[in-house]
């Protein structure tokens, strides 16, 4: 393990005013994606898709990493160079999602345990010889009257916090993203407390998993009531939540905290981590890892033409990339959009 490699790779990755575009989507979710914009979900479609996204112009001055999925990772642009290589000249530094999904927890009906320890390391000397610098391990936490039980949060995160450890040990900086759904009626008080639990139960193993958490990035959900719940948050509330339950849950010596959106709306997810940026000073950068509330408005460009609209699809997401850049440091305003 080279420490000094690891804490200048966590360092970077959440880098004043950048973040993490994640375009890690398996090929059965892509298909959900691609499908929204009619576009047929082939290998060379996909590859054009996040050519597209990690080809366009400056990226690199507001996104400091992609998350890639396993195809990506492997997959040359059209004009034969390697995509990591692309990512890595516009200083983009290439990641990759390493767990094999969510799936039901045995004897705990309703809830879901995240798999994909088995060959772990073996993967993960592979990715780091393809480029990979970070990985990233999702955990699905659900909310409803009865759930979580304590023993799906211990699960999930005593699998975040082994795979973290073995990520470290082949150099590669470990996202851990313990989501917790905001699909359900709970209030915004229940997922403060189930956030916070489960951020003190992940770094209770972390600890005992000896992970370096300087050399280590948290990436949860904002803190919000359920899309069902008749009291809807606003933006002020979801800031103090989530950086009050950060708080009294996460060490200080984390390199630094990027958010999932979690379904939220473009504009919601970037008024929200605003907001939080007005809040401190805080112990930790806090910044954004994005899909769908990074990508939405330029895949529904380029899906209306995927032959002419790469240029203009480009400006949407730099133009998002931008507008969360300036939400990083607390510089945003809605008038900003139109610019």
């Amino acid at each position: 393990m080279n420490v000094e490699q690891l804490l200048e790779t966590a360092a970077a990755m959440v880098a004043p005013g950048k973040g993490i575009l994640a375009i890690d989507e398996s090929t059965g979710t892509i298909a959900k994606r691609l499908a929204s914009v009619n576009v047929e979900n082939t290998e060379d479609n996909r590859r054009a898709y996040r050519e597209m996204l990690l080809t366009t112009p400056d990226i690199g001055e507001y996104i400091s990493g992609a998350i890639l999925y396993d195809e990506t990772i492997r997959q040359n642009a059209s004009n034969g160079q390697k995509l990591v290589d692309i990512m890595r000249e516009a200083g983009v530094i290439p990641g990759i999602k390493v767990d094999t999904g969510a799936h039901p927890m045995a004897g705990f009906e309703g809830e879901l345990i995240t798999e994909g320890l088995d060959g772990l390391r073996a993967r993960l000397k592979e990715y780091a010889e393809l480029g990979a610098r970070f990985a990233k391990w999702r955990a699905v936490i659900t909310i409803t009257d009865d759930l979580p039980s304590q023993a799906n949060i211990e699960a999930n995160c005593h699998a975040l916090a082994r795979y973290a450890a073995l990520c470290q040990e082949a150099g590669i900086v470990p996202i851990v993203e313990p989501e917790v759904l905001m699909t359900g009626d709970h209030d915004i008080d229940t997922a403060y407390d189930i956030s916070e639990l489960a951020h003190k139960t992940l770094f209770k193993h972390l600890f005992e998993q000896d992970v370096i958490l300087e050399g280590c990035i948290l990436k949860p959900s904002m803190v919000i009531a359920g899309d069902k719940c008749p009291e809807q948050s606003g933006v002020e509330d979801v800031a103090e939540a989530t950086v009050n339950c950060l708080l009294n849950s996460v060490p200080a010596s984390l390199a630094g905290i990027v958010f999932l959106s979690g379904g939220q709306s473009e504009i919601q997810a970037t008024q929200n981590l605003n907001e939080m940026n007005t809040l401190g000073p805080l112990p930790w950068p806090l910044s954004f890892s994005f899909g769908r509330a990074l990508q939405a408005s330029a895949l529904k460009v380029w899906g209306s033409d995927i032959n002419k609209n790469t240029s203009a699809a480009q400006q949407e997401l730099a133009h998002r990339a931008r507008m969360n850049s300036l939400a990083t440091q607390g510089e945003y305003n809605a008038n900003q959009e139109s610019s």
